[in-house]
C-alpha cells in the first residue's frame, strides 16, 4: 500500500520546518532510533487516526530566485508539489498576506492538487481575525495554527487525512512478492534486473540516473510471483541538481514503502558509502525485509579470504542490518544472480512468518533461565509472556511489570534468542513493551 505524500511548502521564514517538526515529533511512526542508522529527516513517516502518510519538508520558495541555491530550492519544492497528494501552504499570520504568498499560490493552483492554507503563528483568538485575508489566495480551505506551541495541529491533520482515499488498497495481490531495487546511481540496478529477468526489459546506461521512474516488472519462478520495482538511483542531495533526479528520489522512497523486500545494491569497487547507509536506514526504519547484494564482484581481485573479509567490512559498516543476508554478484556475467532470487523469496517468507504464542514463550522461558532479567534499584524486571501481533515485519508484544526495566541490551538478547530459534533472516523485528499488573 502506497502511503499518501503530504508536502509542506511556502515562502521562506513562515515556519515550515517548525510545522514539520511539530507533526513528526508527535506522530512519527518509527518507534525508536537504532544505533548506526542515519537518515535525512526531511521525510517523516507519520500517522493520524490510524492513517499513515509521508510528510515532506521543503525549502522556501522564491519565485524570482536567480542564485543557484535559491533556484535549486524552488525546483526541489516544485518536484515535491508534483509528487504530493496533499499540499500544505504555510503562511505567516502575524505578517499577513504578502505578494510572495500569492505567487506561491499561483504555482499551487496550476498543480491541481488538494491544498490547505496553514496560517501559522496564530497563538490566540485575536490573531484569528487576520486569517480571513488569506481567503484572497483563492485556494479555499484554511487552518490557523501555532506550530511553535502545537496549537490546532489536530484540526489541521483532520483536514489532511480527509483528502486521502477512503479505502486504501493494495497495489498487488498479497501473494505477490514485491521487491524494490535500491541503491546509489550507477551501481548496476537496471543491469541486475535485466539479468534476473533474462531479457533486456530496463534501459541500461553508464550515465548515472538513467532510470528516472520506478518501473514495475512482473515475473514468475515456479509457483511464486514477483514484481520488481527498479528505482532511480538515490544520490547525495548536495549532488542533485537535475529536477528530474529529485523527482526520482521521491519515487524511490515510495517504492520502498510499497515493497515487501528491499534489494540493496552496493558497488564492490567503492564499498559501503555514507549514502548506502542512509538508503539502508530508510528501508530498515520502514520495516522492510532487506537483502544486500554486492555487485561488480567480477572486478575485485580475489584470494581465498577476499569474500569473508569484504563481508566482515560490510557487517561492520551496516551493523544495524546484521540480520540481512549478503551475496556477491556480477550482473554483467550473471554470477550468483539466481541466488539473489532465492534470497528474495526466502526473505519474503521470513518477513511474513508467524510463530505460535506457545512456541514463543518456550523460547522466552529458556532465555530467562539462561540469563535472568535485570534489576534496577532493587526492582527486578518480570516478563510475563510474549505474543506475536503482526507480520511484515514480525512484531511482538512483551508484557512486563515495569517497561522501563527492559533495557535495550536485554531486549537485544531476547531478539537474538528468537532469531536463533526461528531464523527471521532478512527482516527487522519490532517489539512493543506493554505493562501488566502481576
Amino acid at each position: 500500500m502506497r502511503k499518501p505524500l503530504v508536502a509542506i511548502v511556502g515562502r521562506p521564514n513562515v515556519g515550515k520546518s517548525t510545522l514539520f517538526n511539530c507533526i513528526a515529533r508527535a506522530r512519527i511512526s518509527i518507534v525508536e532510533g537504532t544505533p548506526g542508522v542515519t537518515r535525512d529527516r526531511i521525510y517523516a513517516d507519520c500517522e493520524w487516526l490510524s492513517r499513515e502518510f509521508t510528510l515532506i519538508d521543503t525549502g522556501g520558495i522564491e519565485m524570482d530566485a536567480t542564485e543557484d541555491i535559491a533556484a535549486q530550492t524552488r525546483h526541489q519544492a516544485e518536484i515535491a508539489i508534483a509528487e504530493a497528494d496533499v499540499i500544505l501552504l504555510v503562511v505567516d499570520g502575524r505578517q499577513g498576506l504578502v505578494p510572495a504568498d500569492q505567487e506561491v499560490a499561483d504555482l499551487l493552483r496550476r498543480a491541481r492538487k488538494p491544498v490547505i492554507v496553514v496560517v501559522n503563528k496564530v497563538e490566540d483568538r485575536s490573531g484569528e481575525e487576520a486569517v480571513a485575508e488569506f481567503y484572497a489566495l483563492g485556494l479555499g480551505d484554511l487552518q490557523a495554527v501555532s506550530a511553535a506551541h502545537s496549537l490546532q495541529i489536530g484540526d489541521l491533520l483532520d483536514k489532511v487525512i480527509a483528502h486521502f482515499p477512503k479505502e486504501p488498497g493494495q497495489d498487488y495481490d498479497e501473494a505477490v512478492i514485491k521487491v524494490a531495487v535500491i541503491g546509489r546511481p550507477n551501481v548496476g540496478k537496471s543491469s541486475l534486473v535485466n539479468a534476473i529477468l533474462g531479457e533486456e526489459r530496463v534501459i541500461v546506461s553508464d550515465i548515472p540516473g538513467t532510470t528516472r521512474d520506478a518501473i514495475d516488472t512482473f515475473f514468475t519462478r515456479g509457483d511464486r510471483s514477483f514484481v520488481i520495482i527498479d528505482t532511480a538511483g538515490m544520490r547525495r542531495k548536495g549532488n542533485i541538481s537535475d529536477p528530474l533526479e529529485r523527482y526520482s528520489v521521491l519515487r524511490a522512497l515510495r517504492a520502498v514503502d510499497r515493497c515487501d523486500v528491499a534489494l540493496l545494491l552496493i558497488d564492490a569497487t567503492s564499498g559501503v558509502t555514507e549514502q548506502d547507509t542512509k538508503i539502508a536506514g530508510y528501508a530498515h526504519e520502514a520495516g522492510r525485509g532487506i537483502v544486500i547484494a554486492v555487485n561488480k564482484w567480477d572486478l575485485i581481485p580475489k584470494d581465498e579470504k577476499t569474500m569473508q573479509s569484504y563481508q566482515a567490512k560490510v557487517r561492520q559498516q551496516l551493523a544495524f542490518l546484521d540480520y540481512a543476508p549478503i551475496t556477491f554478484v556480477s550482473a554483467l556475467t550473471g554470477k550468483r544472480v539466481q541466488e539473489v532470487v532465492d534470497l528474495l523469496e526466502f526473505t519474503a517468507e521470513q518477513h511474513a512468518a508467524r510463530i505460535p504464542t506457545a512456541n514463543l514463550n518456550e523460547v522466552l522461558e529458556a532465555a530467562m533461565a539462561a540469563n535472568e532479567p535485570p534489576t534496577d534499584k532493587g526492582k527486578r524486571l518480570k516478563i510475563f509472556y510474549i505474543t506475536q501481533v503482526g507480520v511484515k515485519p514480525p512484531a511482538f508484544a512483551i508484557f512486563v511489570n515495569t517497561p522501563s526495566l527492559l533495557h535495550f541490551s536485554y531486549r537485544r538478547f531476547l531478539e537474538n534468542k528468537l532469531r536463533a530459534a526461528y531464523g527471521f533472516q532478512g527482516t527487522p523485528l519490532i517489539f512493543h513493551v506493554r505493562e501488566r499488573e502481576g
